[in-house]
């Protein structure tokens, strides 16, 4: 069994190019991500910063990469936890979860997730063939995690409404518009969400939101002031979103700049924020 660890990474990603390409990775800018990046480069790294347990989410929407994750969960000592794939919408899809159950390291199946953002229908989420796979997932007794833009936060809401057995999953804390400096609409539509008891969040993915070369903590923390006001830290937690981290701060520094942005929250606040939210809704150990 994992041991009970002082932190969890609640959101990081693996890739073997050779096994998989990751079509997302294209253009200049993403060029340093195109490599492959495995759970035994991160383990040190992860160590050094207190972290005992992590949770891996998946890249994209191939059958074929979930049973790889869940079979790297088997293995590893780091990997808690995987959010994987299916199509919600596939007519069998309540048995597909079953199947996923059923293969080795499927007991460390704690999620789904689908990249809504790349969805051009802003209302995708609640779509009657995705609500039906919602509630599949909530009937396998899996969570649901939210990868969305500003501008999808309203349907995210609508779903937590029309789903509130499942529980929901924000992550990135719907991407705001860091380097912007915007705020509202995305404020204000982030407090509808979290005004719904069954979703979670998790500030991770921040940097990358800002500006790569110049970010401050800074610069983050109206963000993460917004988040812990409307979530409060026993549903909120950290991840890193590593390796896409690594466009902006290395691991460390993301893990520093998440510490000073709680700070101030009680030693009992910093652990649910630490630990104890993720371990709840992953089912981690602690």
């Amino acid at each position: 069994m994992h041991t009970t660890p002082r932190r969890i990474d609640a959101h990081h990603h693996v890739w073997d190019l050779s096994v998989r390409d990751q079509e997302w990775i294209t253009g200049p800018e993403l060029a340093p991500l195109r490599r492959d990046f495995t759970a035994a480069e991160l383990a040190p790294l992860a160590r050094a910063a207190g972290v005992g347990t992590s949770v891996v989410v998946q890249t994209v929407a191939d059958p074929g990469e979930t049973p790889e994750l869940l079979a790297l969960a088997a293995r590893d000592d780091l990997v808690g936890a995987v959010v994987g794939w299916t199509d919600l919408t596939a007519p069998d899809v309540a048995e597909r979860l079953a199947g996923l159950r059923e293969l080795p390291g499927g007991r460390y199946l704690a999620g789904i997730r689908h990249q809504v953002q790349g969805e051009a229908d802003p209302d995708w989420l609640t779509r009657p063939d995705v609500l039906r796979g919602l509630r599949a997932v909530a009937a396998a007794g899996l969570v649901y995690d939210l990868v969305v833009l500003p501008h999808q936060l309203p349907a995210a809401a609508r779903a937590a409404a029309a789903v509130p057995e499942l529980g929901f999953v924000l992550d990135h804390l719907g991407k705001p518009p860091v380097a912007a400096r915007g705020l509202r609409p995305w404020a204000d539509d982030l407090r509808g969400l979290a005004s719904y008891p069954n979703v979670t969040g998790k500030l991770s993915g921040l940097v990358t939101e800002a500006d790569w070369a110049s970010w401050q903590t800074d610069d983050l923390r109206p963000y993460a002031d917004t988040a812990l006001a409307a979530f409060g830290p026993d549903r909120l937690m950290f991840g890193s979103d590593w390796p896409v981290c690594t466009l902006a701060a290395g691991y460390a520094d993301v893990v520093a700049s998440a510490g000073a942005l709680t700070g101030e929250l009680s030693p009992a606040e910093q652990s649910a924020f630490w630990s104890g939210t993720a371990a709840r809704v992953y089912g981690l150990p602690g």
